[in-house]
């Protein structure tokens, strides 16, 4: 997870934060060069005057930006409020100076900004349209997203990361065509913040029509953690997987046991399941049966623990939810 801090590498590049407007105006000559960081762009969300087109602005007239390679959109004002339309807006004008853009993350956005589910998205649409050479992909934040179907040609990695994926947003990405998508990373999250889709939602990611290049399927930070293993035991999509992740969520022995005792998983590279609600007994059979055939299974429980109340009902939860 990265949640708690800023981002350190996006696109296989280490992440340079441009200079604030209150920081010394930058000598270009000091700045890395353009293709060699993944820039993080962004304004004090409480009490800069800059917006952050303005921010965005001063990057463009600082820095040669037809050899960008990546940018990360971090906090822009009042996130809590607004939409990041004028962002939005600023980067498809800037589209033909962006030539060689191939990564985009748009909500680079930590706790001390705003909480995960507090942080109002848009309208992603304009985005794909106007860059249609992105490689990757990535956005934080569910309320108010909106994905619409689409197709891209050469996106290889999309990361939607929220406490709750509203189903509008889930059902875009799965009519989408994405024919070089090779990773596909969705946090669902809870139906306590937006996460309403149901399994039906899912089944398109299950079959994998639209996504013939798939080998790395991530559908965790679920409440339905057990309904998703369980759909995945005989999901056509796994037989070509190298890596499967289901991990983040309310996954308890049911859901592992569908998992283990469906279709093989020996052909996997990696299982991830960390943040998980398993017996000790159960977490064993997976790793004796997986381990040996060269699967690397993660079962690690980070955090996941029982919170019983005084009526002695048992809570379980995601590892990001707000």
């Amino acid at each position: 997870m990265t949640i708690g801090d800023h981002l350190k590498e996006f696109h296989g590049l280490p992440a340079f934060s441009f200079p604030g407007v209150d920081d010394p105006k930058p000598d270009p000559s000091s700045l890395p060069s353009p293709e060699s960081v993944a820039w993080h762009i962004a304004v004090n969300s409480y009490d800069s005057d800059e917006q952050w087109e303005e921010a965005f602005g001063r990057f463009v007239a600082a820095v040669d930006t037809e050899r960008v390679r990546a940018i990360v959109v971090g906090a822009w004002s009042d996130v809590y409020d607004s939409a990041p339309d004028e962002v939005i807006e600023a980067l498809v004008a800037a589209r033909d100076r962006l030539p060689a853009l191939r990564a985009l993350f748009v909500g680079d956005i930590v706790m001390e900004e705003a909480e995960i589910s507090w942080i109002t998205q848009g309208d992603m649409g304009p985005l794909l349209a106007a860059f249609p050479d992105l490689e990757e992909f990535g956005i934080r934040g569910g309320n108010g997203l909106v994905f619409p179907a689409t197709r891209h040609e050469r996106l290889r990695k999309l990361t939607v990361e929220t406490g709750g994926l509203p189903v509008g947003v889930v059902r875009g990405i799965a009519a989408s065509d994405l024919p070089a998508l090779v990773e596909l990373d969705l946090w669902l999250g809870t139906s306590e913040y937006g996460g309403d889709c149901d399994i039906a939602d899912l089944e398109p990611f299950f079959a994998g029509t639209r996504l013939p290049a798939l080998t790395r399927l991530a559908l965790h930070n679920s409440e339905i953690q057990d309904a998703i293993c369980s759909a995945l035991a005989s999901a056509p999509v796994v037989a070509r997987l190298e890596e499967l992740d289901v991990s983040m969520g309310v996954l308890t022995d049911d859901g592992a046991t569908a998992l283990l005792t469906g279709q093989p998983l020996t052909h996997l590279k990696k299982l991830d399941l960390h943040h998980n609600y398993l017996s000790a007994a159960l977490s064993t059979r997976l790793l004796e049966t997986l381990e040996p055939a060269g699967v690397l299974v993660d079962t690690d429980k980070e955090d996941a623990e029982d919170d019983e109340d005084d009526d002695g009902e048992v809570w379980r939860f995601v590892a990001v939810g707000e």
